[in-house]
């Protein structure tokens, strides 16, 4: 308790540097599961898909971030475990800030896409343990993350692996797929607006005053993805392409189709990444500046002060305009090569799989999930279309996460204890 006396000024202003630092990696890494696929079919150019992720990752995290949080990220540690030393949780939050971002920001260096959460979890579990004891850990919890490593990759795999083939089926392998794309078209509208709309409602707008039922927020959704699949029955059938093109020029003009869809999912992509993930950076911020606050008491949720919102969205905007390159070409390029219809199955099954997780409680990476998703896209085509060394090196860096995490962060924790005692 002396610490926070004689320190809280001090304490909260590291804070918000580790926290700033932890937005940056966040930025820097998990960004690419809104922009990685756009980039590698080419339907945007890393420059345009920096500035859309940016406009839209920022408006996720400042407008629909939330203005009260959860101090315990997923509620891995028992906060009651600290009630007689909120010192060491302070220092604990802090060493963890910085442990989870030094790991994003080493992971993004090589391209690697690890999952922010499991890196602040890893992280918070470390300190834990050190500062109190492993009785400060509900191990319950760490069966749903590590289940995670699989299942969610598992569920939009196969999400992405149907939706291509059908994509195949009805469109491309066909003889006209010109008229055929003007027919099923429509439809993957429909399916796209839908699964965004869920998703912003689930992951993006509950933490600006829209409280929907999960009944008002499917029928609301219906409605909008009709409206659009409308709009886009009309806008292809009103385009003119010249029925003397080759099947080459015929496949090109679908493609472009599938682009367009690409880009309105990657942009709800990040709006709700920005929305939900901020918190991995602003929580533990957040319990920092509420436990100062208060001279030592610790709840279970805190108020965020006005400037840590900001200072998260624009944390996440340097870290992707600054190192996101690497991590969007793993995504993107290094696992299978990848066109826009391909990429459009790869996204939609990750937007589906996270409103699928949302609606279940399934402990959730959307990293992992949009890997599983580009995999199983990869698959349609064959085990031969997917390169197996990137995927190896990425199935280890998802395994080293949570125990990277942690080292750092007993590391860091020693020597901010050291420091400040």
């Amino acid at each position: 308790m002396d610490i926070i006396a004689n320190y809280g000024t001090t304490l909260v202003l590291v804070a918000a540097l580790f926290g700033f630092l932890m937005a940056w990696g966040i930025g820097a890494n998990d960004v690419a599961n809104a922009m990685g696929t756009s980039v590698g079919t080419k339907s945007l150019t890393i420059r345009q898909a920096i500035i859309i992720a940016m406009i839209f990752e920022f408006a996720g995290a400042y407008l629909a971030g939330g203005e009260v949080t959860a101090t315990i990220r997923n509620g891995i540690i028992d906060s009651n475990a600290f009630v007689d030393s909120p010192d060491l949780l302070v220092l604990g939050m802090i060493a963890s800030l910085l442990a989870a971002g030094a790991w994003l920001i080493l992971a993004s260096y090589f391209g690697w896409p690890v999952s922010t959460t499991h890196s602040i979890i890893g992280a918070i579990v470390g300190f834990a343990v050190v500062s109190i004891g492993p009785e400060a850990v509900q191990w319950s919890k760490f069966g749903g993350i590590v289940g995670s490593w699989v299942i969610t990759p598992a569920i939009s795999g196969v999400i992405a692996y149907f939706m291509f083939i059908s994509v195949q089926k009805l469109i491309f392998n066909t003889d006209d797929p010109l008229n055929n794309a003007k027919r099923y078209v429509p439809f993957y509208m429909f399916l796209t607006a839908l699964v965004i709309c869920l998703v912003t409602i689930k992951k993006g707008l509950t933490h600006v005053g829209l409280h929907l039922s999960d009944g008002e927020g499917i029928l609301l959704s219906i409605a909008i993805s009709i409206a659009v699949a409308f709009a886009g029955w009309i806008y292809i059938r009103g385009q003119k392409y010249n029925p003397q093109d080759d099947s080459k020029m015929h496949f090109a003009n679908v493609e472009k189709v599938f682009g367009i869809l690409m880009v309105i999912t990657a942009c709800a992509m990040a709006f709700a990444h920005g929305s939900n993930d901020v918190a991995n950076a602003i929580g533990p911020l957040s319990a920092v500046a509420s436990i100062v606050a208060s001279g030592g008491e610790i709840s279970s949720q805190a108020a965020i002060a006005w400037w840590i919102l900001p200072l998260g969205g624009i944390g996440i905007v340097i870290g992707l305009a600054t190192m996101g390159e690497k991590v969007m070409a793993t995504v993107g390029t290094g696992i299978t090569h990848l066109t826009p219809s391909r990429g459009f199955a790869a996204q939609l099954a990750t937007a589906a799989t996270v409103v699928i997780a949302s609606g279940t409680g399934l402990p959730i990476s959307t990293t992992q999930t949009l890997v599983g998703a580009v995999m199983g896209v990869g698959l349609a085509r064959g085990i031969a279309a997917l390169n197996l060394g990137v995927l190896r090196n990425i199935v280890v860096s998802w395994i080293i996460t949570l125990p990277a995490g942690a080292i750092l962060a007993i590391a860091i924790f020693y020597v901010l204890h050291a420091c400040f005692s």
